[in-house]
């Protein structure tokens, strides 16, 4: 991966389309929310379905962990179509087929020419696109288990939630005195917050 792309920086704010052909942007798809980003090999590799299967249980708890979950692959958006629907995914999958994220990141598969996919990776990022963990998974067990995942992402939203502890007497008084916005969904209703959702 480009030598740049480490823990702490921020990552390319990269536009893709979904299989509807609609154009989404990664920052519009994150929100203010901690997110993990898939960079998949495509729906041909037994290696990406499986842990797409394994995503889908845990998209459940990202929804009401207030995360969002992206997958891009190089694939067409007809593969990135099937390749959703036949793992029973619902979180937006991205198509690249001409490759400019691999290429920007420099993570082509030079090892499989005849796909030319992107070497997987796993990228949990904190709010803004930041890159809080990267995890390579050329070989299936360098890829995040679910749990592991989980641990990010707790760690992710202890430092991006101003009232992850709602017992310590700050936020109590605040409470009382009405500061809302301390509190999700930070000065918005939740319509407008659910509004926001993918």
């Amino acid at each position: 991966m480009r030598s740049d792309t480490v823990s702490g920086c921020v990552l390319d704010a990269y536009e893709r389309a979904d299989p509807t052909t609609k154009r989404r942007k990664l920052p519009a798809l994150q929100g203010e929310h901690p997110m993990v980003l898939v960079l998949s090999r495509g729906g041909f590799c037994p290696k990406e379905r499986r842990q797409a299967e394994g995503l889908v249980a845990l998209h459940r708890e990202l929804e009401v962990g207030y995360c969002r979950l992206v997958t891009i692959s190089t694939d067409s958006i007809t593969e990135t179509n099937e390749y959703r629907s036949g793992v029973g995914a619902h979180w937006p999958f991205l198509s690249d087929p001409d490759r400019k994220i691999q290429k920007d990141l420099d993570i082509a598969e030079y090892t499989d020419p005849l796909h030319n996919p992107m070497i997987p990776h796993v990228i949990v990022l904190q709010p803004g696109l930041v890159i809080y963990k990267i995890y390579m998974g050329y070989w299936f067990f360098g890829r995040p288990t679910m749990e592991e995942l989980r641990q990010d992402l707790r760690a992710v939203t202890r430092k991006c939630r101003p009232d992850w502890d709602i017992t310590t007497p700050e936020l109590k008084a605040a409470w009382q005195q009405g500061r809302k916005e301390l509190f999700y969904p930070y000065g918005k209703t939740y319509a407008q917050a659910l509004g926001e959702q993918d």
